[in-house]
């Protein structure tokens, strides 16, 4: 009997999720490339931080920061490009023909995607807490996994919107990827608390959802020293909920706004459409 519904729904998720997490075991290449380069990139910062005799939290603040770069090329790359990119393969026609929701094809890739990027961030903050002697706070463990939790809601919300937008753009999908990637670096203060930036700065910056989640974990693994948190974790908490809410409703209208088109016109409409 043909699958309807919740277990269509959870088919499609188990389906589009398989190999992503298949595929990482397959090219054992891609975990050391994905693990060892970002982890250069945190050392260098972490040299400077050491050289200007910053307060040891920041070399947590980079540890921390390298990990969550890792959900972010994760989401930009694999989930916001991958419609368009599934376009230009001719896999996306097959998507829409399906009887699998669109929704749970993203999420999908989303539940896939984060397996795989999990098994990197961890080794990113396993490499860097052995390397350079980090100690972080484990009194809070309940909290920080309700952040982080809150955090991939609404990361890979914003990544499902995405997704639906970048294939609306047509071929400014890869120029627009390419755009996002290093102001969203500077903005979500992967390196250094976002309250540097200055209230109304930080404030707008929250709207990518790495900013709070990545400041409520700083804060939740360092209690000793709070006064680089931008803001408290309850209101942390409490927007990351709102923007998960948000991004997830925002993306399953855009969906069904694409699918809609498609199945209208025959095709998938570009820029101005």
């Amino acid at each position: 009997m043909q699958a309807r519904g919740i277990e269509l729904f959870v088919r499609t998720i188990i389906a589009r999720a398989y190999p992503r997490v298949i595929g990482t075991n397959r090219e054992k290449s891609w975990l050391f490339f994905d693990t060892f380069l970002p982890l250069l990139a945190t050392s260098a910062y972490v040299f400077v931080y050491r050289a200007l005799r910053a307060p040891e939290e920041y070399i947590g603040f980079v540890v921390i920061g390298g990990a969550m770069t890792a959900f972010w090329f994760n989401v930009l790359w694999s989930m916001s490009s991958q419609l368009y990119w599934d376009k230009e393969a001719g896999n996306l026609a097959l998507y829409i023909a399906s009887p699998g929701p669109m929704m749970a094809i993203l999420l999908g890739m989303a539940i896939g995607g984060l397996a795989m990027t999990t098994t990197r961030a961890v080794a990113i903050v396993f490499f860097g807490t052995v390397l350079f002697g980090i100690s972080f706070s484990t009194t809070h463990l309940l909290p920080l996994l309700l952040v982080f939790l809150l955090t991939m809601a609404a990361l890979y919300g914003m990544g499902m919107l995405l997704a639906s937008l970048f294939l609306l753009f047509g071929r400014e999908a890869w120029h627009t990827s390419n755009l996002l990637q290093e102001p969203v670096f500077l903005l979500s203060g992967f390196y250094f608390p976002v309250k540097q930036l200055g209230f109304w700065i930080a404030a707008g910056a929250s709207l990518i959802p790495l900013t709070l989640g990545s400041d409520a974990m700083r804060q939740l693994l360092f209690p000793t020293n709070t006064t680089f948190g931008f803001l408290s974790v309850g209101r942390e908490v409490a927007i990351l909920l709102g923007l998960s809410t948000v991004f997830i409703t925002a993306a399953r209208f855009a969906l069904h706004h694409m699918e809609r088109l498609s199945k209208r016109e025959g095709r998938l409409t570009e820029r101005g459409r």
